[in-house]
């Protein structure tokens, strides 16, 4: 066990979900043309003028709702002055006093809560483009709204560091702010981390820059954390600067000194006056707010699913609402097996479980989970009736005939039974010696003379009433 101790604390950028960019009506549409979705707002051309998008403001307010925040009275804007190709302005408009929401948290499921010490709107850089030795600039990223998610360094591992994210990736995703794809750039983390013994103060951190993928987080702080200690015992000092996590080698390496806040030379926006959110606005989007994703798993459970299948549904919001609406059938076991199981099947990528774009609507798959729930037909007959479904589309009762809706009634059963008894003596042995499953040969024996019509609960309760247990 390590002698130091681990601490983090992240700045997670969240790319909004607009049509058009934070201060001007250009489109954010990703995979555009390069350099087709800006503008003299956007480039920063002498002249013009910024006018903040009021639903940038109420996405911002979602996610402070959504993470346990106070939303600021006064929010205002700040220019972070900074000179890189990517930002042909030579600041960014970005907010630093009067953030809009201040405080919250994030629970693990430790029942660790990691504090956030503000959430804040922003503009985004374009993005450098590096190819056969030259690099190319495309600024349709440029003014495309973000929030910044700032916690406090009260990460403890690598491990909390991945749930963290996971758990505002899937926070954000539920409340419809940004889709979150970190392989497109609309989620990104900063990373800063530093080691220190227990009982003494926090060491001095460095930060590890635009982390787009989970994986390459954890590489990335696993390394970090062993180059600090390591540097340590060897009696050297951390040095605080801005660091790169380099894929190929696995590790991570200095690009510059760490800025502070006064690096920036930040300064009131002066193009953009300070903002009133009124309690009467704040209240019109918290009655908008969803079930938040630790909720709706706890709703899943209390329905009778275990926590890793309620986990999994509540992964992807559309499945989540689906399996929600879907309810009302009255079995969310039978319902979570058929989502989890054939319709996952039916699906090859991450993607399309995200979309979960299915042929036909959730009364349809009601239909089909109460009729299973109410023993109208069996499990096979369900099955072959939900690739019908998925294929073509369309009810249940499309592909249903009259045949498989018909029962077996009582006295066949317990006949059946009786047959099933007497042609498997082994079986019967076996079973009245205390093996269980040798029920099982009996029970397949019944089910086989019925085409599976018959229901297979009621058939194990008849066969060990026959054979007294």
């Amino acid at each position: 066990m390590s002698k130091y101790l681990f601490v983090a604390g992240l700045e997670t950028h969240v790319e909004l979900q607009t049509e058009s960019k934070i201060f001007c009506g250009c489109s954010t549409r990703f995979g555009a043309e390069p350099n087709t979705h800006c503008c003299p707002v956007c480039t920063g051309e002498p002249g013009s003028l910024p006018v903040i998008n009021k639903k940038v403001l109420a996405y911002a307010i979602r996610a402070g709702l959504a993470t346990h925040g106070k939303i600021s009275e006064i929010t205002s804007m700040d220019r972070k002055n900074y000179v890189y190709p990517d930002l042909p302005k030579a600041y960014q408009i970005s907010q630093f006093e009067n953030p809009v929401s201040v405080g919250g948290y994030i629970e693990l499921d430790s029942g660790k809560r990691i504090r956030l010490n503000h959430i804040h709107m922003e503009e985004d850089a374009g993005k450098l483009v590096h190819e056969g030795g030259y690099t190319y600039i495309d600024y349709n990223r440029g003014g495309v709204p973000l929030i910044e998610i700032v916690s406090e360094p009260d990460i403890s591992s690598v491990e909390e560091a991945r749930e963290y994210v996971e758990k505002l990736q899937l926070i954000m995703r539920h409340i419809g702010v940004s889709d979150c794809k970190m392989q497109e750039g609309s989620m990104r983390c900063d990373v800063n981390i530093s080691v220190h013994r227990e009982g003494e103060p926090f060491g001095t951190r460095t930060e590890i820059k635009n982390m787009n993928s989970l994986s390459f987080m954890e590489k990335a702080l696993a390394y970090e954390y062993s180059r600090q200690c390591d540097l340590l015992e060897s009696g050297e000092k951390v040095v605080q600067e801005t660091r790169r996590y380099n894929e190929g080698a696995q590790t991570t390496e200095s690009m510059r000194s760490k800025e502070d806040a006064q690096d920036y030379r930040y300064f009131p926006e002066p193009d953009i006056p300070a903002i009133h959110i009124s309690e009467e606005f704040v209240d019109s989007i918290r009655k908008t707010m969803p079930v938040l994703p630790d909720e709706l798993r706890k709703i899943f459970v209390e329905k009778g699913l275990s926590d890793i299948e309620a986990k999994r549904l509540v992964e992807y919001k559309r499945v989540a609402d689906f399996f929600l609406s879907s309810l009302s059938a009255g079995d969310a076991k039978i319902a979570a097996n058929l989502i989890l199981g054939e319709i996952f099947r039916s699906m090859g990528t991450e993607e399309e479980k995200e979309a979960f774009e299915l042929k036909f609507d959730v009364e349809a798959f009601t239909e089909l989970v109460a009729l299973r729930a109410q023993n109208k037909i069996n499990a096979a007959i369900q099955k072959r009736v939900l690739q019908e479904m998925l294929s073509k589309g369309g009810k249940p009762s499309d592909y249903l005939t009259a045949d498989d809706l018909a029962g077996v009634d009582d006295s066949a059963v317990e006949g059946l039974c009786r047959d099933a008894i007497a042609a498997n003596e082994r079986a019967v042995r076996d079973y009245l010696g205390g093996k269980e499953q040798a029920l099982k040969a009996l029970l397949g024996f019944v089910m086989k003379a019925t085409r599976g019509k018959a229901n297979s609960g009621a058939v194990e309760l008849k066969l060990k009433e026959l054979l007294g247990k």
